[in-house]
């Protein structure tokens, strides 16, 4: 299905802090040529930042369904995923590789993807970020009933 979902652009909101600057303005860039959709919300430069800041504004427009989709990319992609996790409604992935980001898709149903600049290459950052894109939630019994229980957790 590619760049487009239910007939329109898929929509991305992506960020970074410091460490993830470069990345991900290459993955935006490649994104956009791709046909995406992508909302960039940050950082504006390779300044000191703090993760939580960026991981928060895609965070939430995940939540709010401002965008079906979120990337985010700080040294790790771990500081991005438990700022990302803390908003209702977010299943964010630390992924260095894709396989990962596709059962993150098929079994959990993640919907942001955090990588590491300081972990993976460009190249594969791209493979992640494009598989985890095209996968699809596989809504298997099972799955569903562990995505409700991860969701009840909102709640506790």
């Amino acid at each position: 299905m590619g760049a487009v979902q239910k007939g329109h652009p898929l929509r991305i909101a992506i960020a970074s802090d410091h460490a993830g600057y470069h990345l991900k303005n290459q993955l935006r860039d490649t994104l956009r040529a791709e046909g995406y959709q992508v909302e960039d919300l940050g950082a504006d430069g390779g300044k000191s930042s703090d993760y939580p800041d960026y991981a928060v504004q895609v965070a939430k427009a995940v939540s709010l369904g401002e965008a079906e989709r979120g990337v985010l990319i700080c040294g790790t992609g771990v500081g991005m995923s438990l700022a990302a996790n803390r908003v209702r409604g977010v299943r964010a992935a630390a992924v260095s590789e894709p396989v990962t980001a596709r059962l993150s898709r098929e079994h959990n149903d993640a919907n942001v993807v955090c990588i590491g600049e300081r972990i993976v290459g460009p190249e594969m950052a791209l493979d992640i970020v494009r598989t985890f894109l095209s996968a699809r939630f596989s809504e298997g019994e099972r799955h569903v009933r562990r995505i409700g229980k991860i969701t009840a957790l909102d709640r506790s």
